[in-house]
């Protein structure tokens, strides 16, 4: 990796007195909970927003051609996945086209089956818009994480279930899903007529080398009963510009999914949400591969000190994200109680697994997305707490 990049990444950044939804702590304490990089955006970017900001107007704002083919581009190069143009709708974020997905596609009492443990957030789309959570547990079996195809099917035929929300890669375990996997969901939705929701926020950070498969593109039948959710957003670590898509290539659904947007008023950008996307995805690509790598480091250092100074907590392997899984059941059996006494004792701020999912009870979600000093203070904060 070039030097000049990791110097980047190596700067520490203080983000207290920002309004900083993860650094909004104690002068004492460290978060690592929420999935929200400690880096600068890229270089890029940063260009693209002052140019914006200089030009001193921020009016209503329309969703230029520009847009459409930077999304269009990038998953052409880097997912060999070929999108046409009205495949794409704009929207404010990911969680904003669950929910509204959510609403306008289901009715009150169906049930929406999801894999935990999950992202938390699918929890909140579901029950806030009367809806029932059908968790369909992923199996846990020597440290690794699998579908239990004949519990899935069992669930999608129940005639309440009528839509799925898919995390791939998934959050909170790492696992990037093959081809044959997500194609066999694809086909067992198809037979009991389950829409398939695709939050693919995370698709972009995967360790070096590897690659995911977009959801749409694992067979046709795939492409055709889903809504996948795509955004710049965690690769790039500007959630706080809300700037999403939703990539829909059935028109019918398509139909539905834009009218549901509109509806619910999350289809019209701000005056920066355009041009941060167009310029992360045209000339952000150098940037996010340094990324990768220094992320890809982070995970090898977390997983050697764990190893050696806490040998009674597995690290759930990873591929994808930069939220490692601890499994802790050697010593907790509720991990809010543990996150609690940790944060308590050594102001080291995690995330309990028991939010997503029950299946989480004993675990921890760590988020490595900072330089490696931060990093490194909260693993001492870990085993202090933990001992």
């Amino acid at each position: 990796m070039k030097e000049e990049c990791r110097k980047y990444f190596d700067e520490p950044v203080d983000r207290r007195g920002t309004h900083s939804l993860k650094w909004d702590v104690k002068d004492n304490e460290l978060p690592m909970w929420v999935a929200d990089m400690d880096f600068r955006t890229a270089p890029e970017v940063i260009e693209a927003l002052e140019k914006r900001v200089q030009h001193g107007v921020f009016g209503y704002s329309i969703i230029p051609d520009e847009w459409n083919e930077a999304y269009r581009s990038w998953w052409e190069k880097r997912h060999h996945f070929h999108i046409e143009k009205d495949w794409l709708i704009f929207a404010t974020g990911v969680v904003p086209i669950l929910s509204s997905v959510v609403r306008k596609l289901t009715t009150p009492g169906e049930n929406v089956l999801i894999q935990t443990p999950v992202y938390n957030i699918f929890f909140n789309s579901i029950v806030n818009n009367g809806r029932n959570v059908l968790q369909c547990p992923l199996i846990y079996k020597e440290g690794e994480y699998s579908i239990d195809f004949e519990a899935l099917e069992a669930d999608l035929a129940l005639p309440q279930t009528t839509m799925m929300i898919l995390c791939n890669p998934h959050n909170p375990v790492g696992k990037i899903w093959d081809r044959d996997t997500l194609a066999r969901i694809g086909e067992l939705c198809h037979k009991h007529h389950v829409i398939v929701v695709s939050d693919e926020i995370h698709c972009d950070i995967t360790d070096p080398g590897k690659e995911y498969v977009p959801f749409a593109s694992a067979s046709d039948i795939c492409r055709d009963i889903s809504i996948t959710c795509v955004a710049p957003t965690k690769t790039f670590n500007m959630a706080g510009l809300q700037t999403a898509a939703a990539i829909v290539p059935d028109p019918f659904l398509r139909h539905k999914v834009n009218r549901g947007l509109n509806t619910d008023e999350v289809a019209e950008p701000n005056a920066f949400a355009v041009w941060a996307a167009v310029a992360a995805f045209n000339k952000g690509g150098e940037w996010l591969d340094a990324l990768r790598e220094y992320l890809y480091e982070n995970k090898q250092i977390v997983k050697e000190f764990v190893e050696k100074e806490l040998p009674d907590i597995r690290l759930v392997p990873s591929e994808a994200t930069y939220l490692l899984w601890l499994d802790c059941a050697e010593i907790c059996s509720d991990s809010r109680i543990l996150a609690e006494s940790i944060r308590e004792k050594t102001g080291l701020y995690l995330s309990d697994g028991v939010q997503y999912g029950h299946t989480g009870e004993t675990f921890l979600r760590l988020n490595i997305a900072c330089p490696k000093e931060r990093l490194m203070d909260g693993l001492r904060r870990l085993v202090d707490g933990i001992k």
